[in-house]
């Protein structure tokens, strides 16, 4: 899970690279898989908004309204991303501050349980989320395929692993939250919500990738 450090600090998006990788390395709570997850989507986007201006001009102009689309599409997603990254983190505090409840009393001890369980569920919602972001990008790279520059077509295949990789990330993320659902109505519930939602993603991910690289090598 990940996000900003501390409420009301910068964004994810707004800090440097060196400084997140920095972040990501400390032995802290936050960021962690999820902020990897959120960042892999994004620059799978910003990938597919790059090869849709690389196709661009006389030549692909025939395309130029399902590019134009494509590019506007991307960078909606690059900024889902990067939202999705810091709306984790928030899921995350929200477990910890659960967890950090008072409990002395029977009835601050439920209190406190119940607040947990609503807190685990919706960390378990903000990556399925992104798992939703990572479809539609491998969606927008899969419709640029025919049409892109053959010059940037192994960008195509690199957002298209990204997007994987961000589904897969945020699958492990929806477990290790829903494990930790004791209600077996809302686990249930979340299983319903979220079970094979990686699946098509990465299908579609392994096919376009193949493809990717069936036209560079013949």
């Amino acid at each position: 899970m990940t996000g900003t450090e501390t409420a009301g600090a910068a964004t994810i998006g707004s800090e440097t690279i060196s400084s997140y990788l920095t972040r990501l390395a400390s032995r802290q709570p936050t960021p962690g898989g999820g902020a990897a997850a959120a960042l892999h989507a994004a620059q799978g986007a910003a990938l597919v908004a790059m090869v849709a201006r690389y196709s661009t001009g006389a030549k692909y102009e025939q395309h130029a309204a399902l590019v134009q689309r494509v590019t506007e599409a991307a960078e909606g997603l690059v900024l889902e991303a990067l939202g999705l990254a810091d709306a984790d983190e928030a899921a995350f505090q929200g477990v910890i501050d659960a967890y950090k409840l008072p409990s002395e009393t029977p009835e601050l001890k439920a209190a406190r349980a119940a607040t947990t369980q609503e807190a685990l569920v919706q960390a378990a919602r903000t990556p399925a989320s992104l798992i939703g972001v990572a479809g539609s990008v491998v969606e927008l790279a899969t419709e640029l395929f025919d049409v892109a520059n053959p010059n940037v077509i192994s960008d195509v295949a690199a957002a298209a692993d990204a997007a994987r990789a961000a589904a897969t990330t945020a699958r492990v993320n929806i477990d290790i939250n829903v494990v930790a659902v004791k209600d077996p109505g809302a686990r249930a519930q979340l299983a319903q919500e979220t079970d094979g939602l990686e699946d098509k993603v990465v299908l579609a991910a392994d096919s376009l990738a193949a493809r990717v690289r069936e036209r560079i090598l013949h």
